[in-house]
């Protein structure tokens, strides 16, 4: 699927991402309700900073920044169910091998924001066929 306004250089980036890897990553979030409420507008201002320079220091690689992850449902064979976890955002990257992608995420300005917090990163292979 190409954005619109999707250039010639845009195109050659698109089969440059075809031959590498993608990394789904899924943010886990250790704070309960109480020390989410104990972060001052100081410390979110400053991780906002801090995620848009990874950001930007990983633009090359970062095919989705991802977004937060709210209203959670899981739908079995029973029906529909709401449900809470820990995972609090995700984000996409390419790169050459999943270790290249840990070591993306292992800079995240997540890690540090609250003790405890972690980040899964998983290959997301091509379907074959």
């Amino acid at each position: 699927m190409l954005r619109s306004g999707t250039t010639s250089l845009s195109m050659s980036r698109l089969r440059y991402v075809d031959w590498m890897g993608k990394f789904l990553a899924i943010y886990n979030g250790a704070a309960d309700e109480a020390s989410k409420n104990e972060l001052s507008e100081e410390q979110q201002r400053d991780f906002m900073r801090a995620w848009g320079a990874w950001a930007q220091a990983n633009e090359d690689a970062l095919i989705d920044p991802g977004s937060p992850l709210f209203m959670k449902k899981v739908v079995t064979s029973q029906g529909v169910e709401d449900f809470t976890d820990a995972k609090v955002g995700y984000a996409i990257v390419q790169a050459d091998s999943h270790d290249e992608a840990v070591r993306i995420f292992s800079e995240h300005p997540h890690l540090g924001l609250i003790q405890g917090n972690s980040i899964e990163v998983l290959e997301c292979p091509s379907v074959p066929g």
